[in-house]
């Protein structure tokens, strides 16, 4: 396990937070990557002004939690408005994941990591598998419904 802790005094706790509307495969993956390597991740449902969620963040926590599998007992989620840096010192986690699915994305995420990094809190890239690089949950949200079944 990675040091995710406040000096190295407890487990290894990370955050990972978004607004996750939706809660897409990448981000499902990430999840299951980090709950790998540290002893508590919490999957953290964030208020971005910038955003216009279609649902509030108590409600895509609570969808979240149905998505994860039971038997990931290291990982909770919650609903936080606030900084994250804020967050992680409230529960002692000592790291910020984050995904990245390429270069745009590393450069937008780079600026807050060196933020969050002043402020005490390390942030981890984990970049996206291949196969799920090509998926945002803007793209998810944006598609047009299938078509039901011909008849």
């Amino acid at each position: 396990m990675l040091d995710g802790s406040d000096g190295g005094r407890g487990p290894a706790r990370a955050v990972y937070p978004g607004t996750f509307d939706p809660f897409t495969p990448g981000h499902v993956d990430v999840v299951d990557r980090s709950r790998r390597m540290f002893d508590h991740v919490t999957v953290l449902v964030a208020v971005n002004g910038a955003k216009r969620p279609s649902r509030e963040p108590d409600a895509r926590a609570q969808q979240i939690r149905r998505l994860l599998p039971a038997q990931w007992t290291n990982v909770t989620v919650a609903a936080w408005q606030g900084l994250t840096v804020d967050y992680c010192r409230r529960h002692g986690c000592g790291v910020i994941v984050r995904g990245v699915r390429n270069s745009t994305d590393w450069r937008s995420e780079y600026e807050l990591a060196a933020m969050n990094e002043a402020l005490g809190v390390t942030t981890l890239f984990l970049p996206a598998r291949p196969e799920l690089a090509t998926t945002s949950s803007t793209a998810v949200r944006t598609l047009p419904p299938a078509p039901g079944p011909r008849r």
